[in-house]
């Protein structure tokens, strides 16, 4: 199971909070922190691939184009990946990035779900309306699984596990 998305959207330490390890995949406030892919053996039948984030402006183009091929190549050969989590900002709108990935995976028929992160750093009464926001612009460009996650309270864990056993 692969996870993607935008840099220091929280992809790390979401793998933490699903293993329920502190410090399994290196978490940083610093952007573009993941540079590889980072594998982590869950068991014998599952790994979990951290992929490095994109769309962070302070790495040059080259690097950038460097990670972009990276990702893709791995999307495209792998023979053992079974899924994607796709990984947004709960804060906010779906970047024109976000909404790319999606399309792909979506067109391809690739297994995913989107998880919105974060889902603490938002006021009760602002969360509803802003998850729903988010759900109606990318289902504009695709259908799909949505699931809100914290990583600080566990929201979404059970849910999002239960979606990795089905698609494994």
């Amino acid at each position: 199971i692969a996870f993607s998305g935008r840099s220091n959207v929280g992809k790390s330490s979401l793998i933490n909070r699903l293993m329920n390890r502190r410090n399994l995949a290196q978490t940083s406030n610093t952007p573009g922190k993941t540079r590889l892919l980072n594998f982590y053996l869950i068991n014998r039948n599952l790994h979990f691939v951290d992929l490095p984030g994109y769309g962070f402006a302070k790495r040059s183009k080259a690097e950038q184009k460097s990670w972009a091929e990276l990702i893709d190549a791995y999307l495209q050969r792998s023979e053992r990946l079974r899924g994607l989590v796709q990984l947004i900002d709960a804060r906010h709108d779906p970047s024109g990035d976000d909404l790319e990935m999606i399309k792909w995976l979506s067109e391809a028929n690739f297994p995913f779900v989107v998880i919105a992160t974060k889902v603490d750093k938002i006021s009760s009464t602002k969360k509803r309306k802003q998850l729903d926001k988010s759900l109606r612009i990318i289902s504009d460009v695709a259908e799909v699984d949505f699931l809100p996650f914290s990583s600080a309270t566990g929201q979404g864990r059970n849910e999002l596990l239960n979606w990795i056993e089905n698609v494994i």
